[in-house]
């Protein structure tokens, strides 16, 4: 599998939640570019439930038939010792470790008046959590080697807004303000750290409504978008060739590639003798109001169909 030019050629890349969707075509591209690939993932359920080496390994043999280098692992991201040894799976195979994909991911979705601890607490673990501990674990030896990447999935669940998805979208807008954390507190040592929002067809988003004939419609564009079409970008993040790219947060979405805005001022008012509660309901609110954002989900925002 030698050949000139390849994007990561030589990289050691983790992916975490790789044994299906995203992931696995994250891990399968980057192997096709020269990376050699540690393959995690636990082989749960979408919610989390249960576990099977199985899927890892066959993401493992995948690559492998292609030429390329890889091993497999199936421990938690979602405990500070199971996500260490993931990393360390990376050392003692290849040595080294270059570029750390937080993927993992599992949805307990329930309208917030409904969502019980368990419910928040199992997402947040796996997706806030395992992203802070596996980055955590990979973050001395980017600071030795002087080099590292990360690439971070995200959710215009969190960046935007959605129903039933408080704990996946507290965890996905968290995940953002990480690795914008990393961006500033590595970049000296030439580590980098990025966001991809993705959109795709996978377990994730499987259980989508189709009872309607608008339900059923909106679910076949949807397929278009499949977990394939957010790899190129993954893989270019990860190679030199964006070496100028830190701290940002992309959206892919069938075709189009989005950069995503962060928080900013937007407008200010201002009074010399300060504010009273009175004076902030007079002045303040109203004058600030025409900038309110309203309360939009991610597909009130991405209204066209895929393209």
């Amino acid at each position: 599998m030698s050949q000139p030019n390849r994007m990561v050629e030589g990289k050691v890349v983790l992916v975490t939640g790789a044994g299906g969707g995203i992931g696995r075509d994250i891990a399968l591209a980057m192997a096709r570019e020269g990376a050699r690939l540690v393959v995690n993932d636990i082989g749960a359920s979408v919610s989390g439930e249960g576990n099977d080496a199985g899927p890892a390994q066959q993401v493992v043999d995948e690559i492998r038939a292609l030429g390329g280098e890889a091993v497999a692992n199936t421990d938690s991201v979602s405990e500070a010792a199971s996500a260490g040894r993931i990393v360390q799976t990376a050392l003692d195979t290849f040595g080294r470790i270059d570029v750390v994909v937080n993927n993992a991911g599992i949805l307990r979705d329930r309208f917030f008046h409904k969502m019980s601890l368990d419910e928040w607490d199992a997402v947040i673990k796996v997706h806030l959590y395992g992203a802070y501990y596996v980055s955590r674990a990979a973050s001395t030896h980017f600071k030795e080697q002087g080099s590292g990447n990360y690439i971070h999935m995200t959710s215009t669940s969190g960046l935007i807004g959605n129903f039933g998805q408080a704990n996946y979208s507290a965890a996905k807008l968290g995940i953002a303000a990480l690795s914008k954390s990393i961006a500033l507190d590595m970049q000296k040592f030439n580590v980098r750290s990025n966001c991809i929002a993705p959109f795709a067809w996978s377990r994730m988003i499987g259980s989508i409504p189709t009872e309607t004939d608008a339900e059923k419609a909106r679910v076949e564009r949807i397929k278009q978008m499949t977990p394939a079409k957010i790899a190129p970008l993954a893989v270019c993040l990860a190679s030199d060739e964006s070496e100028y790219a830190n701290g940002q947060i992309f959206a892919v979405r069938n075709n189009e590639i989005f950069l995503i805005s962060q928080p900013r001022p937007v407008r200010s008012v201002h009074r010399s003798e300060g504010w009273t509660p009175e004076s902030v309901a007079s002045h303040a609110l109203p004058a600030l109001k025409a900038m309110f954002f309203p309360l939009d989900r991610s597909g009130d925002v991405f209204t066209w169909d895929p393209i």
